[in-house]
């Protein structure tokens, strides 16, 4: 009878554990532990949803981009030819100026086989030749100033507000970079693209602030009246 017993308590468990309601929380059970997993791997040190790392588990770092701190403007681009024994080599001269819109500005000029290295020497050697010139309010120049270099004369004039850059040419791209938004200008003599580049250079060279002027005269700062700066 004991024995009897026994089989009969053993069947009426299975009989429960076979029950819909067993086996569906077993099946969640079952799944919860395998959804648990599936996270925990995604979350680990080499997972789908760490944004350090892409699906091939290498490291994926978002570069920033990058803030250039100087303007380029290509001005004049010349293809060179030099006659040798041998035949012909022909090259390319590309003139650059450069500038931050601020008060600085620079300008070179590279050769190279192909235009795009011209133009990167071009801004590697203006970056080592960087000028600073003095801006008053309005963004123009503090007086009139006459450049020279050569054959070529750049006349500069300062204007009021929202005149804007009555210049062109190569002129026109040294004032734009360098941060000067209104002025007058003139070119006399050569037209050469170098050449008027650098007469500007010298015009802009020639500009003298508030502070040295005083200086030059004997006087105190405060005797002449307020600059006229930004």
């Amino acid at each position: 009878m004991e024995n009897e017993n026994k089989v009969e308590v053993a069947q009426n468990e299975l009989v429960k554990n076979e029950t819909p309601v067993a086996a569906e929380n077993s099946e969640n059970k079952v799944a919860s532990e395998t959804r648990n997993d599936r996270q925990d791997r995604n979350n680990g040190p080499r997972g789908r949803n760490d944004r350090n790392f892409s699906r091939g588990g290498k490291r994926n770092f978002r570069r920033r981009p990058e803030v250039k701190e100087y303007e380029e403007r290509v001005v004049f681009i010349n293809r060179v030819c030099k006659v040798v024994k041998g035949g012909k080599r022909l090259k390319f001269s590309a003139l650059v100026v450069i500038g931050n819109g601020k008060g600085k500005f620079g300008f070179a000029m590279g050769k190279s086989a192909e235009v795009p290295d011209a133009i990167k020497k071009a801004v590697d050697r203006s970056k080592r030749n960087i000028t600073t010139i003095h801006l008053v309010k309005a963004g123009t120049i503090a007086h009139e100033v006459v450049g020279k270099f050569g054959g070529t004369q750049v006349f500069l004039k300062p204007a009021p507000e929202g005149t804007g850059v009555i210049a062109g040419g190569p002129v026109r791209a040294v004032l734009e970079l360098a941060g000067v938004k209104n002025v007058y200008s003139k070119v006399y003599g050569s037209r050469t693209s170098i050449n008027v580049i650098r007469a500007t250079h010298n015009a802009l060279s020639l500009l003298k602030d508030y502070r040295t002027v005083q200086l030059l005269r004997g006087l105190a700062v405060e005797e002449g009246g307020k600059e006229n700066v930004k």
